[in-house]
């Protein structure tokens, strides 16, 4: 009898000891709650977490303390403020952005050292004086409306941003990708014009440079949005182009219409 109570109790023990995924998950998620609601987000980029989605997003992607992780364009560091607190006691973030923008996101980061004082900068695409991000040594690489910047106004530098990417990731590294949605039957020259994007142009960018498509999902989808606005996604908030012009009506719209697809780097 007393043998049998010591391998229960052995038993309870090994089960106490062990944390289950489930309570590693809440762990994250908790992190998660806290670095969207801190106080150093002002209520403008709190104002567009209802279009943006930023918990349900990165859990989407899985994003995870202790990972290593690339933002690409941070622009005026929307995500950067969530992500930099999210990882700063464990993993890394580093944020890589044309060379020409450098000193624009190295002025971001000195904002704030105990926000950003962890985040590396890099540059994206790299060109020669920029610092490269190591082939190979990051879990996840993230973009935000960005791709059409490289598929912009004619010049297509996606195929070679895609590739570049694939280059950074581990292999079972994701590359989480937000973008404006132009539907499939919609014209793709506007593509160059608009700020939208098709998903099959997305994915077969992703594909040619090795990517898999994992999963997508509607987080960000938004059915009001007709995609068809005289001065492209730009008419929409947050930039409202055409200024008090109906802006009541582009408020009542929202933000733009986004896919967000969800790609990984095979393991060799």
């Amino acid at each position: 009898m007393r043998a049998k109570f010591s391998y229960a109790l052995m038993g309870a023990l090994v089960v106490l000891a062990v944390p289950s995924a489930e309570a590693k998950s809440e762990s994250a998620g908790k992190a998660m709650e806290r670095a969207i609601a801190a106080p150093h987000r002002g209520p403008a980029n709190r104002l567009r977490d209802q279009y943006r989605h930023p918990a349900q997003t990165l859990a989407f992607f899985g994003v995870k303390p202790g990972h290593n992780v690339v933002e690409l364009w941070p622009g005026a560091g929307w995500y950067t403020e969530i992500l930099a607190p999210y990882l700063a006691e464990r993993g890394d973030l580093t944020v890589a952005t044309p060379l020409e923008r450098t000193e624009g996101t190295r002025k971001l980061l000195s904002s704030d050292a105990s926000l950003y004082g962890r985040v590396k900068l890099a540059t994206f695409p790299m060109k020669e004086g920029g610092t490269a991000v190591a082939p190979g040594s990051m879990d996840v690489v993230l973009t935000f409306r960005n791709v059409h910047n490289w598929r912009f106004g004619g010049k297509d530098s996606a195929q070679e941003a895609f590739n570049q990417i694939y280059a950074m990731l581990k292999p079972g590294g994701v590359l989480g990708v937000v973008e404006h949605r132009l539907p499939e039957e919609m014209d793709s020259a506007l593509e160059e014009k608009s700020g939208y994007m098709k998903r099959s142009t997305i994915v077969a960018f992703a594909t040619k440079a090795g990517f898999k498509l994992k999963a997508e999902s509607q987080i960000n989808a938004n059915l009001k949005d007709t995609h068809d606005w005289p001065n492209g996604v730009w008419t929409l908030p947050p930039v409202y182009r055409l200024g008090d012009v109906d802006r009541e009506k582009y408020a009542a719209i929202g933000e733009s219409d986004r896919m967000t697809l969800k790609f990984v780097k095979p393991k060799r």
